[in-house]
């Protein structure tokens, strides 16, 4: 599927995402001419999608990271749409799963502190639409975090 030049880019694009053309060209041992059309060609072909900045949102006063397992009561017939909808509207949700089981969805949400916590719970989640049941697991602390692929 992809050709050792093309696995060394991506490489170096995880290790530094915010690389220059020619600095990668440098460690790719390619023209950046030649690095600049696989580049391309590799957005073209859907495997890179774009670039994101990271936030840190600890640095921000965000302290607390929870996530939410949600159990829908599906016995309405939009109910999954509903609450999709209504969940994305909230700001402090990061991200929204959907799985097939007993859990239905997972929200990754952050705030300020424990009060900001109970208001944003009590005030927007307990709101969201065909919600059967809560289980909340808050970060204690994040052990490993990479999205970086084995190329």
């Amino acid at each position: 599927m992809l050709d050792d030049q093309s696995r060394a880019i991506l490489r170096q694009l995880q290790a530094a995402p915010d690389i220059s053309v020619p600095e990668l060209a440098e460690r790719v041992r390619l023209t950046p001419a030649r690095v600049t059309r696989r580049l391309d060609k590799l957005q073209e072909e859907g495997i890179i999608t774009g670039q994101e900045v990271v936030i840190d949102w600890a640095a921000l006063g965000y302290t607390i990271h929870v996530a939410l397992r949600i159990t829908l009561d599906k016995t309405a017939p939009r109910a999954f749409d509903e609450f999709l909808a209504a969940a994305r509207q909230v700001r402090e949700v990061l991200e929204v799963q959907t799985f097939l089981g007993r859990v239905d969805a997972r929200l990754a949400l952050i705030a300020k502190d424990l009060p900001d916590y109970q208001r944003l719970y009590r005030d927007k989640i307990l709101t969201l639409p065909h919600i059967a049941d809560i289980e909340a697991l808050m970060t204690v602390s994040t052990v490993k975090r990479d999205e970086a692929l084995p190329l």
